[in-house]
């Protein structure tokens, strides 16, 4: 009959894997953590041993009785796209527990691999091709729309010009006016058609602008903190526009967090980004632009699809903000991406530099 391998032995194997390991003993309390698992978890040995389970699960987006189950059923098992926060940024990973009994000690081996990397890269593809095929139809339904408006503009100032009593042209002046904004909507819809002219500027600049925008209209609920880099250096870019895509952010922020009862807060958080890849491109260095709010999330319906035109969860948004914002970063060769549970939606804004 072969022998057992020790629970040390164990540990030693799992000292050199590339994946996240952690050990908790009969009493659900954590007397292992591989080199992988203080990297993931940021924190050492010293300060993660010792704590018990309910502790760890704090940082868990999940139950911790499904691993205490283990030590009665002797049983295994496995949890895709749980949410980890570290530091209080949530993190994707898949996790599995096992339990291991070695005659001598009871044992739960719990593995995590991260993959916020894997389904972001998967996330970012499939939104890109689903929104540039709703921009191109709204954009063909948009043009559609705006051509038989200009003509009803033009005859109902015709038309104007003929009539004989003063009175009647209240009605066509009614006609214009609807007309106007109408046009004024297709325009939206139709988003940003060029960018400006690039000039080096600050990005702190344009947030500072933001900011003093956004505070002159701020719920009593709502505070806004600034977590700037000054090391970010000035680099080239259309500030009008980089200003109005911001606001988009922000302001769909605020308006999340001001029909809520408690105190909320949105932090503006900029840093550098080195050797990342944006938009398939690899690039050197970029700055890092994190919008957080610490509201009741994205609706989980509207995920997938919420940089689309005419998307929104709110009863009278008009879906264009976030729209917008992602083409007119993208125009500076950026992206947008976003991560979002109750408590913590973080908006994340890459330009190369």
């Amino acid at each position: 009959m072969s022998k057992e391998p020790s629970i040390d032995l164990i540990f030693t194997f799992l000292e050199e894997a590339k994946t996240a390991f952690v050990a908790l003993d009969a009493s659900l309390n954590l007397i292992y953590a591989n080199p992988a698992s203080e990297q993931l978890l940021s924190q050492s040995k010293q300060r993660l041993y010792g704590q018990n389970l309910h502790a760890l699960a704090e940082q868990f987006h999940f139950s911790p009785e499904s691993i205490k189950n283990l030590l009665l059923e002797e049983s295994s098992f496995t949890e895709n796209e749980v949410t980890l926060f570290i530091d209080g940024h949530p993190l994707l990973i898949d996790l599995s527990a096992s339990y291991i009994d070695t005659k001598s000690a009871k044992y739960i081996i719990i593995e995590m691999r991260c993959i916020e990397q894997q389904k972001r890269i998967s996330q970012v593809h499939y939104q890109e091709h689903q929104q540039k095929a709703a921009q191109e139809l709204v954009r063909g339904l948009a043009h559609e729309i705006k051509n038989p408006l200009g003509g009803l503009r033009g005859a109902a100032q015709l038309l104007e010009a003929e009539l004989p009593d003063p009175e009647l042209k209240e009605f066509t002046q009614i006609i214009i006016e609807q007309a106007d904004r109408l046009s004024a909507l297709v325009n939206r819809l139709l988003g940003p058609q060029k960018l400006g002219e690039k000039r080096i500027h600050n990005i702190h600049s344009v947030l500072e602008s933001v900011r003093k925008l956004v505070n002159l209209d701020l719920p009593d609920n709502v505070k806004i903190h600034i977590d700037y880099d000054p090391s970010i250096p000035d680099f080239e870019m259309e500030s009008d526009q980089l200003q109005q895509a911001f606001l988009n952010i922000v302001q769909n922020a605020v308006q999340a967090l001001q029909s809520q009862p408690e105190q909320h807060s949105i932090t503006l958080r900029t840093r550098t980004a080195n050797q990342i890849t944006i938009n398939g491109l690899p690039q050197r260095l970029a700055t890092e632009i994190k919008i957080i709010d610490t509201g009741p999330g994205i609706p989980m319906h509207i995920r997938n699809t919420l940089f689309y035109p005419m998307v929104t969860g709110r009863k009278d948004g008009t879906g264009l903000g976030l729209s917008i914002a992602q083409e007119l970063i993208k125009q500076h060769h950026g992206r947008i991406e976003f991560n979002s549970c109750k408590g913590h939606t973080e908006f994340s804004v890459y330009l190369p530099i």
